[in-house]
């Protein structure tokens, strides 16, 4: 089998890149318009309150403070109570302020299984207006 040789001294191919160029920027800038229309923030013109207009106190009252010292005595108005005095103490207190607060103030010593036991036997009585108090260091 023969095969025809081309002509001799044909010039090599070329590929011309200005087409696809074109094609590749096109390309280029719809995204680039697409992405800085999803990307852009629209502003709400809203005049904010500030702190000295309309600001109206609310009374919030005191917190009931339930204390446990190092040998894990409950006490309440820094008297000994039983869990059933604590649960009507914080009872006739949760009725009488709805908008209180009950904080337990555990001594640092305690072992914290005692701690969370006591404050969930809190929280079944107060719910979520029930914490535990910290000290800032």
């Amino acid at each position: 089998m023969r095969f025809k040789k081309g002509k001799t001294g044909a010039e090599m191919p070329h590929l011309d890149l200005v087409p696809l160029m074109d094609v590749i920027l096109t390309v280029l800038t719809f995204f680039v318009l697409a992405s800085l229309s999803l990307t852009r923030q629209q502003a709400v013109d809203v005049n904010l309150p500030g702190t000295s207009a309309g600001a109206t106190q609310q009374q919030t009252p005191d917190p009931f403070v339930v204390g446990m010292n190092q040998q894990g005595q409950i006490l309440v108005g820094n008297k000994p109570a039983s869990k059933d005095q604590l649960t009507q103490q914080m009872q006739s207190y949760l009725t009488k302020n709805p908008k209180g607060a009950v904080i337990l103030k555990a001594d640092r010593k305690l072992p914290y299984e005692q701690v969370v036991q006591v404050l969930g036997e809190m929280r079944d009585v107060g719910g979520d207006r029930v914490s535990l108090g910290v000290e800032q260091s």
